[in-house]
């Protein structure tokens, strides 16, 4: 990752009314925490915060040291505190956004961002940081907003131009990210050249070639999540479900926070049954992605599968209000209204998959109809 906590030095942190010992305190934990020291440097913070609450960069910093313990809610703790003494600090939202980031709080990651921005618009790490943030939740169109106007192909760097090319072929702007892809090829066999390639592959569904770029990008670079995660999504449209899942768990063990390998992983294991663990996976992906309907509506099947139809109908109505050309969504509506006894809103629904159906298959002839229990 090409982002670092921001840990400022000790001689400008503090003021004229410190003592001598408190210096000293100060300057200690500043060193043990370049030296990765970071449960002495937290010791040290610590106690000289109990003396000097007020001062903001020891505070940020006492949440940096946190963060590398990986202690995330403590070290949000300081860095709002941090905040409230100095809400004009582009360094410690800087902090808090990564601390958010980290925990899979993105969308507190890029309001954080945003408002560092403002304050410090020519920043390049918040500007990176910005635009990983957006990539993880989903915001494609929001990458290329906030680097096209900054960014050229002829002179970009390797990480604005992988950020460049994954939003682009996210959005399945294949050509435009044709571009930047070329860009990352000038290092030829590189682990980011691969996902991108495979990735891109994949998307134009030419599995076998998206197959093979994704094994090489994962054997280049085996702490690579996106590549385990690309790769389960790639063997899951070929059928091996066993495979995916396989690279799914790879995924999540590498990052917990990836959406992709959440939500698929959730889904599958919800199609064997086993609901509690289908459960942690898809909400974790709902909090990356709160409003994703695909989430929504795995967690809302397995309220159904639980007998949990007040919550199911609950999602469900939300679901295609949001997204009316959901058609398992107005399926499994149908069939919670069903069994509620509700026999004019499932016949409604049903009417409605129906109408969705014959409208699939009139661009696809032959295409299998998904219809809804009716009881």
């Amino acid at each position: 990752m090409f982002f670092r906590l921001f840990i400022c030095a000790a001689s400008i942190l503090v003021g004229w009314g410190q003592s001598q010992a408190d210096l000293v305190e100060l300057n200690s934990a500043a060193e043990l925490h370049k030296a990765g020291n970071y449960a002495g440097a937290i010791e040290g913070y610590q106690r000289f915060l109990r003396a000097h609450p007020e001062q903001a960069s020891v505070r940020s910093n006492l949440g940096a040291a946190l963060a590398h313990e990986g202690r995330f809610e403590e070290a949000v703790r300081e860095y709002l505190l941090a905040l409230d003494a100095d809400p004009k600090s582009a360094p410690i939202r800087l902090n808090l956004a990564l601390a958010y980031y980290k925990s899979g709080r993105v969308l507190e990651s890029i309001e954080q961002l945003r408002q560092a921005r403002r304050i410090d618009p020519d920043n390049r790490q918040i500007t990176l940081l910005l635009a990983t943030s957006y990539l993880r939740a989903g915001q494609n169109k929001q990458v290329i907003a906030l680097l096209e106007p900054i960014a050229q192909v002829a002179t970009a760097d390797r990480a604005t131009s992988y950020l460049m090319g994954s939003a682009l072929i996210r959005d399945d702007q294949l050509t435009r990210a044709q571009l930047w892809l070329d860009v990352i090829l000038r290092d030829q066999d590189t682990a980011e050249a691969r996902l991108l390639m495979g990735t891109a592959k994949m998307m134009a569904n030419d599995l076998t070639g998206a197959r093979a770029d994704l094994t090489r990008a994962a054997e280049l670079n085996p702490s690579s999540a996106e590549a385990h995660s690309y790769l389960g999504l790639t063997l899951l449209r070929s059928g091996d479900t066993a495979g995916a899942a396989n690279q799914f768990r790879r995924g999540i063990e590498l990052d917990p926070f990836d959406f992709d390998a959440a939500l698929q992983l959730g889904g599958l294991l919800r199609q064997d049954q086993q609901l509690v663990e289908a459960r942690v996976h898809l909400e974790r992906a709902l909090q990356l992605r709160p409003d994703d309907p695909g989430a929504l509506y795995q967690i809302a099947t397995i309220d159904l599968a639980e007998g949990k139809l007040a919550e199911a109908r609950a999602a469900l109505e939300t679901i295609v209000k949001a997204s009316p050309q959901f058609v398992e969504a107005h399926v499994s509506l149908a069939t919670v209204y069903y069994r509620l006894k509700r026999k004019a809103d499932g016949d409604r629904e049903r009417e409605i998959v129906k109408t969705l159906n014959a409208a699939a298959q009139a661009k696809q002839p032959g295409a299998k109809a998904v219809e809804p229990e009716r009881r």
